[in-house]
Formats: C-alpha cells, sequence, structure tokens
C-alpha cells in the first residue's frame, strides 16, 4: 500500500457518509441517499468555488457539540488510516462550532476524538498514522474578534494537537490576504506556523499577498501558472504549494483533468504537494487523487519527490519528519 501524507483536508468538507447517516440516526433523522448526497457533494455542473462552499453548511449543523465533533474526527482519522495515510494535517475554524461551545472547548473536541482514534489504533495492522491539525481564521467581513479568539486558541494548544494557522474562506478583493496581516504577525511572534489559500479563486496577486505576509506554503496555488515570474520566486524560495486536483476541476479552476500541471509543475522544481482538500464535497480520497494523476503519466519518481515535499513542509517535528522519511524506505 502506498504511504500517503495529506497536509491540506478540510474536517467540515470530510465528515465520512456513514457518520453523517450515525449522527442524523442520533437525532432521529434520515435522509434518502440521493439527498444525503445532494447535501454533501458537489455535482458535476458546480460553476464556481462559493457554489461549492455552500455544500458545508449542512455536515456543519451536524458539528455544534463535544461528543459529535469527536466522533467525526475519529472516524475520520480511521477512514484515513484505511486508505494508508501516515501523517494527516487537518484543518478546521473553530469559530464556525461555537452554537453551544466556546472556540477552545470546540479545539479539545477535537483532540480528544484524535485521542479515542489513536487508542483504537493500538489495535490495528499497519503503519500508524499520525495527525496535528490547523486552526482556520476566516476571510469574512465582520469576524476580527472570531479571528483573533482563534489565533489565542491556538496559541493556548500549540504543541498539543495544534500545529498551526490557516486563512480560508471566499477569495474575493473585499476579504484580500493582505487585510489580515496582523493576525499572522501575532502568529509569528507566538512561534505558530501559517499557511493561506491563495491562487484557486484569485489569481497570482492572491498568492503575492500571502507570500507578504510571510507565508512558507499556501493552499491551492495553482494559478501561479499565469505568472512566470512568480513561478521562479516560489521555486527559489521553496515555497510549498498544497494542490488538490479534484476540488479545482470542482470549482471550475480547470475542466478536465488533462490540463492539472501537477507534473509540469514538479519539472519547474516548485515544491508541490498533492492533497484531498474536501474528501466528501470532491467524492474523493487520496488514493483516487494520485490515481486520477497516475492516468495523466505521474511517475514512482515524482509520487516519492511528492511525498518528499511533504514531509519537508509539515507542521511536524523532526522526530515525526524523522519516522516519516524512514517509512519511505521500508
Amino acid at each position: 500500500m502506498k504511504k500517503l501524507i495529506d497536509l491540506h483536508l478540510h474536517l467540515d468538507g470530510s465528515v465520512p457518509y456513514q457518520t453523517v447517516r450515525e449522527l442524523l440516526a442520533k437525532e432521529g433523522r434520515s435522509l434518502p441517499e440521493t439527498d444525503l448526497r445532494k447535501r454533501l457533494s458537489v455535482s458535476p455542473d458546480c460553476r464556481n468555488l462559493d457554489e461549492y462552499l455552500d455544500k458545508f453548511d449542512f455536515p456543519l449543523s451536524l458539528m455544534q457539540t463535544a461528543d459529535n465533533l469527536r466522533l467525526i474526527v475519529r472516524e475520520l482519522l480511521a477512514e484515513l488510516k484505511r486508505q494508508g495515510l501516515v501523517y494527516a494535517e487537518i484543518r478546521f475554524a473553530p469559530q464556525r462550532h461555537t452554537e453551544t461551545l466556546t472556540q477552545a472547548e470546540v479545539v479539545q473536541a477535537v483532540l480528544d476524538g484524535r485521542d479515542d482514534f489513536y487508542a483504537w489504533q493500538k489495535g490495528q495492522e499497519g503503519d500508524d498514522l499520525h495527525a496535528n491539525f490547523l486552526l482556520c481564521l476566516m476571510r469574512l467581513v465582520g469576524q476580527d474578534e472570531a479571528n483573533w479568539e482563534t489565533v489565542r486558541v491556538a496559541k493556548e494548544f500549540k504543541d498539543q494537537g495544534v500545529a498551526g494557522l490557516d486563512l480560508a474562506g471566499p477569495e474575493n478583493k473585499e476579504v484580500a490576504n493582505r487585510k489580515y496581516e496582523p493576525f499572522f504577525q501575532q502568529a509569528k511572534e507566538w512561534g505558530i506556523p501559517y499557511t493561506i489559500h491563495a491562487g484557486e479563486a484569485m489569481g497570482p496577486e492572491s498568492m503575492r499577498e500571502a507570500l507578504a505576509i510571510g507565508t512558507k506554503r499556501i493552499g491551492h496555488g495553482i494559478r501561479c501558472q499565469e505568472d512566470p515570474s512568480l513561478v521562479k520566486e516560489l521555486a527559489e524560495d521553496g515555497i510549498t504549494l498544497e494542490c488538490c486536483a479534484s476540488s479545482n476541476l470542482n470549482t471550475k479552476v480547470f475542466d478536465q483533468i488533462a490540463e492539472y500541471p501537477l507534473r509540469s509543475m514538479l519539472g519547474q522544481k516548485l515544491r508541490v504537494t498533492l492533497n484531498t482538500d474536501n474528501m466528501t464535497v470532491s467524492a474523493t480520497n487520496l488514493l483516487r487523487e494520485y490515481q486520477l494523476m497516475e492516468e495523466q503519466g505521474l511517475t514512482k519518481s515524482e509520487e516519492k519527490q511528492l511525498y518528499l515535499n511533504s514531509v519537508r513542509a509539515a507542521f511536524a517535528s523532526q522526530e515525526e519528519k524523522d519516522r516519516l522519511l524512514a517509512l519511505l524506505e521500508k
């Protein structure tokens, strides 16, 4: 089985179908399979990122209690282990789960779910899956207070399972990346690493703003291909790009998989990684993402480079990185 690493995986976009059914049953509810899929996953005629993001509303409604969050994390991690993942960074915005909880309570519930998974994993065969979490600031108008709270919570849980921060949400000029620099300046002072969504719905300018904030990782970043000087800068500075092929097809950044430039970006010496983004929304998993790329000619050598890029970019301890490198040689 492949050794896999996913650095860009959203919790609310990746709640397993069976877990959703369990949570609905707990509330005495059920939905026909076709209705459930319509609520959780995009159809081929999804038109853009905003339409894609609409699919988060339903799972978020089920993610407002500690018990539900704990179950979701445990079952998602179990599913990732079955797929062959050995390391994952799962991101979520605590502020999206606060109907009955504080942001700190949300994070604690997620970490409890990880503990439940680790206890279950002890009795399983195969390589261990280790997971860390990234807390997302939301790129939305009027969220400054909640975003500051997220930064403080990231500091509180730093080195306890929270490994970094992210900036997520709709991409448009009203909520341009540069407006969030103060949050990440504080994170930097507290030693909290971060990644920033950019170069997805908006083009190279959003990536340049992310770089100006000091990020060493960019979520997606695929539209750097529109600016050769930016490609050169990214390669020279060793910036990691968290590529998510199926998601970018869903949001119409590209019309077909044959256009997806992952292999050419490797050829440009860009530090690219391959990830899922939202397993349930995009109806995918990391094995499928690799299969899609293999159908476009991805070689074993290129697969190894993607793995090495992921290890290098992971917000993990050196001990964990050494473990991941050793697994590659098994």
